[in-house]
């Protein structure tokens, strides 16, 4: 009997292949939105367009710097996967209200999956794009299916019960 591919792995899957074009030294990221199930962005880990990137380099800047991984954003080269998806987005001029971003991630070197979680800037564009869910790759050992759903419903309503900055900051979102 054949077995189709449940459609979030097979969403996710299209997201590894996107994150292979990533030029970060340290991660492999990819992310693809959809709306209505179809695909309508995508975006990987990589420098603005025209500019050189830290794999052209030859090197991290962060990492030269030792710079503590979700810290410092702006030394950054890269911009986010996620980002990257908005932006082509609107780009094509394309509504994303109501739609789900799928991110997969990968440690560099080696390959080990990655807890594909966007980081607390993402978090925000992802909020203010009108996307409704978020489903990120995980350690298997997070989940047996290889991915976790977020409701960004959710994170709205812990911000309306919290103050974003402090908590960030107090708990280490």
């Amino acid at each position: 009997m054949i077995k189709r591919l449940e459609k979030n792995k097979y969403y996710l899957d299209i997201a590894k292949v996107v994150s292979t074009r990533s030029t970060c030294l340290k991660v492999s990221i990819g992310a693809i939105i959809l709306k209505e199930d179809q695909i309508i962005a995508a975006g990987y880990v990589g420098s603005p367009r025209k500019t050189k990137s830290s794999l052209e380099h030859g090197f991290c800047l962060r990492q030269k710097l030792n710079i503590p991984s979700g810290t410092q954003y702006e030394l950054c080269r890269s911009v986010h996967a996620e980002q990257n998806a908005i932006i082509n987005a609107a780009r094509s001029g394309v509504s994303l209200l109501g739609g789900a971003m799928y991110v997969y991630g990968e440690e560099r070197p080696g390959g080990e999956m990655l807890d594909a979680f966007p980081c607390f800037i993402c978090k925000k564009m992802i909020i203010n794009a009108g996307l409704v869910r978020v489903i990120s790759s995980v350690r298997k050992e997070k989940s047996e299916k290889g991915y976790i759903v977020f409701d960004v419903e959710d994170w709205i309503e812990d911000w309306q019960q919290h103050d974003i900055i402090e908590d960030k900051y107090k708990y280490g979102e």
